[in-house]
C-alpha cells in the first residue's frame, strides 16, 4: 500500500490501483520489513482478525439495512459484501501488498523516478531503482543521462526530511483562502448556470485558492490521493492521532470489543520493534487517521467535492467532503455558487452492488 502511494504521488500520474474489495487477504502477500518473527507475527494477527471479522459484519449488516421491496435480491447482497470490506478494511496493515498500473511516457517517468528513488522507504527506492533498470535496458538513449552530484544530494534531503509531513492537523478547518468574493461575483453567471456533472472554466484559477486541513483515515486518504488537481503533501501513517471510530461504530457489539483489544495489543506490539516511524508504518492498520492538507483552486475544489459526496464514496471519506461543501457554500453561496449535490449521501444505497470489476 505505501509503496502504490510513492508511485502516485505524483501530479502526473496516470494508472489504476485495485480496491480492497477485489483483493482476497488470506493470501495476499504483507511486507514484513523487519524480517523477524515478531513483525511477522503483528501482520498475521491483522490478517486473522480482518477474516473474523466476515461474516459477523455482514450478518450485522444484512440487519441494519434488510433489503427493501422490489430490491434486486443479489445486487443487494453485494452492496452488502461491499459495505463490510468498507468496514473491515480499516484493520489490514499498510504493509499489505496491493496491485498498480502506472501509464506514462518517457520523460515523465525519468522525472518521477528521479525523485523516488531517494524515498526514505528503502523498497521504494528499490522499487523505483528496478523500473528504471528495465526502461534502460529498453529505451537506452531515454535513460543514459548524466546524473548530477548537487541535484542527487538535494533531491536525496528533500526527500529524507521533508517527504512526511507531521501526522498533527485540526479535526476539521479552512486554513486558507485568498479567493476575494468581489473578484468571484464577476464571474456570477458562470457560477449559477454550470450543469450538474460539468467542471468549472480552468481561468477560474486566477481567483486565488483555498486550502483544507483535516484528520481522515489512511485507508480513505488512499481515495482522497487520486485527485492530481489539487496539492496533497504525503501524510506519515501513525498511531498519534488515533484510530477513526467510524470503523468501530460499524462493528457489532461483540466484535467492537474485540477490536478495541487488538487495537490496544497490536500497538504495543508494534512499538517493541524497535523501528523508526517510517517504518512502523507497515505494521500499522488502514483505520489510523492521518494528517490531510489540500490545497487547490476553485475548479478543483468543487471537483473533488461534488464528486466524494455521494452516498456512492466511502463514508468516512464522504463525510469530510459534505463538510467542504457547507464552508464553501458559507464562503461562495452568496456569490452565486451552485455545488451539485447527493440529496441524501448518507444513505445506504443497493445500487453500489452494481459496481463490480467483471471479465470482457
Amino acid at each position: 500500500m505505501l509503496a502504490a502511494k510513492a508511485v502516485q504521488d505524483w501530479p502526473l500520474y496516470s494508472g489504476q490501483e485495485s480496491s480492497t474489495r477485489f483483493v482476497d487477504f488470506s493470501r495476499q502477500p504483507f511486507l514484513d520489513v523487519t524480517g523477524t518473527g515478531a513483525g511477522r507475527e503483528i501482520q498475521e494477527a491483522w490478517r486473522e482478525f480482518y477474516l473474523s471479522l466476515q461474516a459477523p459484519v455482514r450478518q450485522h449488516l444484512r440487519e441494519k439495512f434488510p433489503r427493501g421491496d422490489g430490491e434486486d435480491a443479489k445486487m443487494w447482497e453485494k452492496a452488502i459484501e461491499a459495505r463490510s470490506f468498507d468496514i473491515t478494511r480499516a484493520f489490514l496493515p499498510a504493509g499489505a501488498t496491493t496491485n498498480i498500473s502506472w501509464h506514462t511516457n518517457l520523460r515523465q517517468a525519468a522525472d518521477k523516478l528521479a525523485l523516488l528513488r531517494h524515498h526514505p522507504l528503502s523498497e521504494i527506492a528499490d522499487l523505483a531503482d528496478a523500473i528504471e533498470d528495465g526502461l534502460r535496458e529498453r529505451y537506452p538513449s531515454s535513460f543514459s543521462a548524466k546524473r548530477y552530484e548537487a541535484t542527487e544530494t538535494f533531491n536525496a534531503s528533500i526527500a529524507q526530511g521533508h517527504y512526511y509531513h507531521r501526522p498533527w492537523t485540526p479535526d476539521f478547518e479552512l486554513t486558507e483562502n485568498t479567493i476575494r468574493p468581489d473578484a468571484l461575483a464577476a464571474c456570477c453567471g458562470i457560477l449559477k448556470s454550470r450543469p450538474a456533472k460539468t467542471e468549472l472554466p480552468r481561468f477560474l484559477d486566477d481567483l486565488g485558492r483555498i486550502q483544507f486541513c483535516f484528520t481522515l483515515d489512511f485507508g480513505s486518504f488512499r481515495d482522497l490521493q487520486r485527485h492530481r488537481g489539487v496539492t496533497q503533501r504525503m501524510p506519515l501513517l501513525t498511531d498519534e492521532i488515533g484510530f477513526h471510530p467510524w470503523y468501530l461504530e460499524e462493528l457489532p457489539e461483540v466484535q467492537r470489543e474485540q477490536a478495541k483489544q487488538i487495537l490496544d495489543i497490536q500497538r504495543k506490539r508494534i512499538n517493541q520493534l524497535g523501528l523508526s516511524r517510517e517504518l512502523h508504518q507497515y505494521y500499522l492498520p488502514m483505520g489510523y487517521l492521518v494528517s490531510c492538507h489540500i490545497t487547490g483552486a476553485l475548479p478543483q475544489i468543487v471537483y473533488l467535492i461534488e464528486l466524494r459526496a455521494t452516498r456512492f464514496v466511502h463514508p468516512t471519506l464522504q463525510m469530510r467532503a459534505v463538510q467542504m461543501a457547507g464552508m464553501l457554500d458559507k464562503l461562495f453561496g452568496k456569490c452565486g455558487l451552485v455545488l451539485h449535490l447527493d440529496s441524501d449521501p448518507g444513505r445506504f444505497d443497493v445500487r453500489r452492488g452494481s459496481h463490480d470489476i467483471t471479465e470482457k
